[in-house]
């Protein structure tokens, strides 16, 4: 099956609750990720909000990796969205690993399988011709 990309989507639970508030040690974590799965990071953009969580991007030549963590419930939503012959569950296996996640489930998504053509109804088809 050809596909334009793969998309990961991870729910993360039971992480370590420090690294879902270190902005600096996630930030690091996904530069990692991305370079581990193969991937030419272009730009890394995160925030810590007040008084916990994280979001942010790393933006790649091959698309992005984002996250928004819940300190709180020990829960970090991930996803990796890679173009080409990149893995984008090695980058998300290994965000995964380094935020000591006790459970993990990752959804993979084919992305660009070609536009979807919709059904015409054939009550519509009376009103069109």
């Amino acid at each position: 099956m050809d596909t334009m990309g793969r998309h990961v989507i991870a729910e993360l639970w039971g992480c370590d609750i420090e690294k879902l508030n270190n902005m600096k040690l996630i930030e690091e974590t996904f530069v990692e990720a991305a370079l581990k799965s193969g991937a030419e990071v272009r730009e890394v953009a995160f925030h810590k909000f007040a008084p916990q969580g994280v979001s942010g991007v790393v933006i790649i030549s091959e698309s992005h990796l984002t996250i928004h963590s819940f300190p709180e419930h020990g829960y970090a939503s991930i996803d990796v969205y890679t173009c080409g012959d990149l893995d984008p569950n090695v980058a998300a296996n290994y965000i995964a690993d380094a935020l000591g996640a006790d459970t993990r489930e990752n959804i993979e998504l084919p992305r660009g399988m070609g536009p979807v053509k919709p059904k015409v109804r054939e009550e519509q088809s009376a009103f069109t011709s």
